[in-house]
């Protein structure tokens, strides 16, 4: 029982192996006698999962494919198991089951859209962590979410100070909202230089310690470009409304400009267990996960606009918010198979720009009535983009 004698708070976590869900697990190692973990949902880390299945002892967990049941179950050596499930279908079950309160979506890419979706359906609390969801799915989820009354709080820490923010004031006062951005190691290399750019170089954060695919994003805006997607669909702002500004020192997260003028800003530690907590916690906000800021300290903080020229992607994301339809569906999937291709040095930093951008030329933008159908347009998208990555003529399906 938590302290006030409500009962415990179920969560299912999405992705508990990833970056994410470790930090939510670390936050619900904290506050224990406010959160009890129904299900663990991971992927292929059967070693990391098994430790944390014996430290939470949850009553389900789910791998991505049935032959790895049996290697998970192996390496249970003591207590008792939990049910042990496999696949997509799975992971909606833990996601909608009657028991689940809170849902914390952290798996990386669009694997993650259906059970946040019809967990959102069922009226679950959802972390959103998920970068896809929205991108891929924001008006299908977004209205889902308004048809049964469930909340979505973001826990990119970006949107998540927005949303801090935003508690300042009322919507329609809200002229501008500022998203920051690090800049990524190149924001200061000149244009020419960036076509020699290495994978390893990329994946040189300065600031954050995250997976290849978004450290990558980084490095080339896109991140951000899909933040101005994300906070499109969470505040219900147009993307004219959304600006990024880049601020190396990644202190400030958010800021909200009212119409007196007022600009509010989300200032915390760069640690993912802060976002995760107000999510988890919100309305209340519970005590620090993590050193407080010291504000003795002298400090300088810098905020400058980004080169549209320096990174095409950001524009392009604009661009296929503003079109509508499924063209962000296409974007984050062209751009998940141009990093690939990067990673695989395939293709040079420059040209994933380019890929994505043939692929938004290629691939029809629609309206689609399902999530089945924008994951089938995700993989038209994504096999247009790899024939572009391998040089090879592009045949559309119709």
């Amino acid at each position: 029982m938590m302290g006030n004698g409500a009962p415990l708070r179920t969560l299912t976590l999405l992705g508990s192996t990833g970056s994410i869900g470790q930090s939510t697990l670390d936050v619900v190692r904290r506050r224990r006698d406010e959160y009890r973990i129904f299900a663990l949902v991971a992927g292929k880390n059967l070693d990391l999962l098994a430790q944390q299945i014996l430290e939470f002892q949850p009553q389900f967990a789910v791998v991505a494919d049935e032959k790895d049941i049996e290697g998970l179950r192996s390496r249970l050596n003591r207590g008792v198991p939990p049910e042990i499930l496999a696949g997509p279908r799975a992971r909606v079950e833990v996601s909608t089951a009657p028991e689940v309160d809170f849902v914390m979506s952290a798996i990386v890419g669009v694997a993650g859209m259906e059970a946040t979706y019809e967990a959102v359906r069922q009226k679950k609390r959802i972390g959103l962590a998920n970068k896809e969801t929205l991108v891929a799915g924001g008006r299908l989820v977004i209205q889902a979410a308004r048809d049964s009354q469930a909340e979505i709080i973001p826990v990119d820490s970006e949107h998540n100070g927005a949303h801090q923010c935003l508690r300042a004031g009322r919507r329609h006062e809200v002229t501008r909202l500022l998203l920051t951005a690090s800049g990524g190691p190149f924001r200061k290399t000149p244009k020419a230089e960036l076509a020699s750019v290495t994978p390893a170089q990329a994946l040189n954060h300065p600031t954050w310690r995250m997976g290849q695919r978004i450290t990558i994003d980084s490095a080339t805006l896109m991140n951000k470009g899909f933040e101005v997607i994300e906070a499109c669909w969470l505040f219900d702002l147009p993307a004219s409304q959304v600006d990024v500004v880049v601020h190396p020192q990644s202190s400030v997260h958010a800021m909200v400009e009212y119409n007196d003028g007022s600009v509010v800003a989300q200032i915390s530690a760069t640690d993912m267990r802060m976002p995760i907590q107000y999510a988890l916690t919100y309305p209340e906000r519970g005590d620090a996960p993590v050193p407080r800021l010291d504000w003795t300290e002298a400090r300088t903080w810098e905020f400058h606009a980004p080169d549209p020229d320096r990174f095409p992607l950001l524009r392009l994301a604009y661009q296929a918010q503003e079109a509508g339809g499924s063209a962000t569906c296409t974007l984050n999937a062209a751009d998940e198979v141009a990093v690939e291709a990067f990673l695989n040095e395939q293709i040079s930093f420059t040209a994933i720009a380019s890929v994505v951008e043939e692929t938004l030329a290629e691939v029809p933008s629609r309206n689609a009535s399902s999530i089945g159908e924008l994951l089938e347009i995700d993989r038209e998208s994504r096999r247009v983009a790899r024939q572009i990555a391998g040089g090879k003529p592009v045949r559309t399906a119709v």
